[in-house]
């Protein structure tokens, strides 16, 4: 009986479909490509194994072994998946975002610091106003929530720019070389007040829901800039946008949020000392990402074949 693969990853380019296909072949396999989310729930009847983004896939395969998402957070599998059996596994993409994340909060804490909106908004009017005082990140205290692939990897871009420290925060507290220093979680309120750049890089699981609590955010010194890049679920929005527009916070960016897509009428739009993207610093459009996201699922297709453990394997109780 043929063996078979859908990938429905639209993403991809010919090239790396045409690898995919290979690998799949050497294995044992026949991969079937399909962009379209409706006829890929058809195709899903008959596949053993699925590359896809589509939480309803999994209801759709009786079949189903083993389901690769492209993703690196898997909450949204979590929640709104139906898998026919708690024997099948499910992988994710960690390791593929770590650059084009890690590159996001660069960006946008050199954007605050750097004053961006108020000069942008200064040539807007074409004047030559050079008098706003700016921050650097050289010197800065920095504390990372998170200390997996995308915490380390902006630990480690963060390093070139010479902050003070940087420690990170994890359930464990395991050490991790790209940080001076890893502690657990609850050592964080102590560590909050000695914060100068608090990155927010968590999953979203029952363990980090609220964990940013309007107390937390309190015990920040006023002039802290917060970037969340992990969950929205992981940060009160309300008390976040209460500091910001009471002047207690020195500013925020925020890439992900309790509600998505943040609703039109939200008062956060125009939340004075924020910076808002819709979601945008680890979806797929770096090509770089999208060659990872192949390169793993190629990877672990062999560990797969050769009954050899998976890389990525999520732990359904934890949700990571």
């Amino acid at each position: 009986m043929e063996r078979r693969i859908l990938v429905s990853v639209p993403e991809l380019t010919e090239a790396q479909r045409a690898e995919i296909a290979a690998a799949a072949e050497a294995c044992g396999f026949s991969a079937r490509f399909c962009d379209d989310p409706e006829e890929a729930l058809k195709l899903a009847e008959e596949a053993e194994i699925i590359l896809g983004q589509d939480a309803r896939l999994p209801a759709a395969a009786p079949k189903l072994r083993w389901m690769a998402t492209p993703f690196a957070g898997v909450d949204g599998f979590l929640r709104q998946a139906s898998f026919r059996s708690d024997e099948v596994l499910l992988t994710c993409s960690a390791g593929a975002y770590g650059v084009t994340i890690s590159e996001h909060v660069v960006w946008a804490l050199l954007d605050l610091m750097r004053r961006g909106a108020e000069y942008r908004a200064v040539t807007a009017e074409r004047s030559w106003d050079r008098g706003l005082p700016v921050r650097s990140i050289h010197g800065s205290r920095v504390t990372v929530l998170g200390t997996g692939d995308i915490g380390t990897a902006c630990a480690v871009r963060l390093r070139g720019f010479q902050p003070a420290r940087i420690t990170g925060v994890s359930r464990r507290g395991l050490p991790n070389p790209a940080f001076d220093a890893v502690c657990r979680v609850g050592e964080l309120d102590g560590l909050l007040p000695v914060t100068d750049v608090l990155i927010m890089a968590l999953p979203g699981t029952p363990e980090t829901a609220g964990l940013m609590n309007r107390q937390r955010l309190n015990r920040l010194p006023s002039d802290a800039i917060l970037v969340n890049v992990g969950r929205g679920i992981s940060l009160d929005q309300k008390a976040l946008e209460e500091v910001l527009r009471a002047g207690t916070l020195g500013g925020a960016a925020l890439d992900v949020f309790e509600t998505e897509p943040l609703p039109p009428e939200d008062s956060l739009w125009d939340c004075p000392r924020l910076l808002l993207t819709p979601h945008i610093a680890g979806n797929m459009t770096l090509p770089y990402t999208v060659e990872r996201i192949k390169e793993l699922f190629i990877e672990n297709l062999g560990r797969y074949s050769a009954g050899e453990p998976l890389r990525s394997l999520v732990n359904r109780a934890r949700g990571y």
